[in-house]
């Protein structure tokens, strides 16, 4: 497999096992934060695609930034343009871990979709 990217919030416990996990089975990745470098509008488009087109698979529904915007109301009723647009300003809107790269996309962490996605014969 090519180039990964990995968005990854340094303090997340599950951005630490997902680490954890690439390096176990000898992926190599680029990392980046995703608070000062969040993923841009087009790959929030494949990581929603890949997610069957349900915002709610890419967004941080849990964080605190995302409940004190109140962006589950806010989200569903914007142009899909336009809730990308606003995730990819805040990567803090945006479920974490998410591993993109050459035809895989990956958000959140679980071990058997990532293995399906990543480790495949």
């Amino acid at each position: 497999m090519s180039r990964l990217t990995l968005y990854a919030h340094p303090k997340c416990t599950t951005c630490e096992a997902a680490r954890a996990w690439l390096t176990k089975h000898g992926l190599t990745y680029f990392e980046k934060d995703i608070r000062t470098a969040p993923p841009s509008v087009a790959e929030l488009k494949t990581m929603l695609k890949a997610c069957e087109g349900k915002l709610s698979r890419i967004s941080n529904t849990s964080g605190i930034e995302y409940r004190a915007q109140g962006l589950s109301a806010k989200l569903p009723a914007m142009a899909e343009d336009d809730a990308l647009g606003l995730l990819a300003s805040n990567g803090m809107f945006v479920k974490r871990p998410f591993l993109i790269g050459p035809k895989v996309a990956l958000a959140g962490f679980k071990e058997p979709a990532w293995q399906a996605g990543l480790l495949k014969k």
